[in-house]
Parts: C-alpha cells; sequence; structure tokens
C-alpha cells in the first residue's frame, strides 16, 4: 500500500498487524465521479518500507499489507456514528489530511460492515498478489 503520495512519514508508523481501512472519495484517481466509501481493508504483512519505481519521477514508499476480501461501505448513512468525524456538516474535511489513526469504535463500526465472513487473506508483496 502507499499513502499520502508516497511519503515515507505515515507508513514508518505502521507496524505488522496494524489494521489499515482505505477511504476513496472517487472511483478513479483523476476522474470526476465519487465512490464516498471505505473500498479496502488490510493489515500490515512486515516491517518492510521500501520504494516502488512507478515512473522516471516518481518512486513511492510502499508496505506490504495483507487485504481481506470486503464489500464497499458508503460512509454517507454512518457519518453520525462515526467519531473521527467531528464536524458532521464538513465530514469530507478529515480526509484532505490523508493517512490518520482512528479509535476502536469506529474501526469495529466500520469493518464488520466490510470484511465478508469466511474470508481468505490476500496478500500483498512489491507489487505481487498472492491467495492464501
Amino acid at each position: 500500500m502507499q499513502a499520502n503520495h508516497g511519503k515515507a512519514g505515515p507508513l514508518k508508523k505502521l507496524h505488522m498487524n496494524d489494521w489499515v481501512l482505505f477511504y476513496s472519495p472517487k472511483t478513479t484517481y483523476l476522474g470526476d465521479e465519487k465512490c464516498q466509501a471505505f473500498t479496502a481493508i488490510g493489515q500490515v504483512a512486515d516491517e518492510k518500507l521500501y520504494q516502488y519505481q512507478m515512473s522516471a519521477d516518481f518512486k513511492p514508499y510502499r508496505r506490504n499489507m495483507n487485504f481481506y476480501p470486503c464489500k464497499d461501505v458508503p460512509i454517507g448513512p454512518l457519518i453520525g456514528s462515526l467519531d473521527f468525524i467531528t464536524d458532521k456538516k464538513a465530514w469530507g474535511f478529515r480526509f484532505r489530511f490523508g493517512f490518520f489513526e482512528i479509535n476502536e469504535h469506529d474501526f469495529n463500526l466500520l469493518s464488520e460492515k466490510m470484511i465478508i465472513e469466511n474470508n481468505t487473506a490476500i496478500k500483498q508483496y512489491s507489487n505481487q498478489t498472492i491467495q492464501q
């Protein structure tokens, strides 16, 4: 995974088995179509921080992840229940800062709605995907 436009700082704070939820404001990076849902969930696979050459002038930092099959969970119906959103009218403001930690209540609320029961982790290592 990579976060905050490939910066190393936020990824250095993570440790093996830490959970990460992914929020997608749009359906594609350069597009305008709104998604506004949590779309992926996984755990940090190891302590390795590495760079990956995406183009001649872009080499973002990444972490290996174990992703879990999940359902997209729209944020709209949950805004009133999520503690990390302190201003319910300007709920999108919190996401402008990229990577941030949430409390156990919010994680449990989201992960219970996202994770598909009886799933198998999908490991992502150095841009390779392995189903287990």
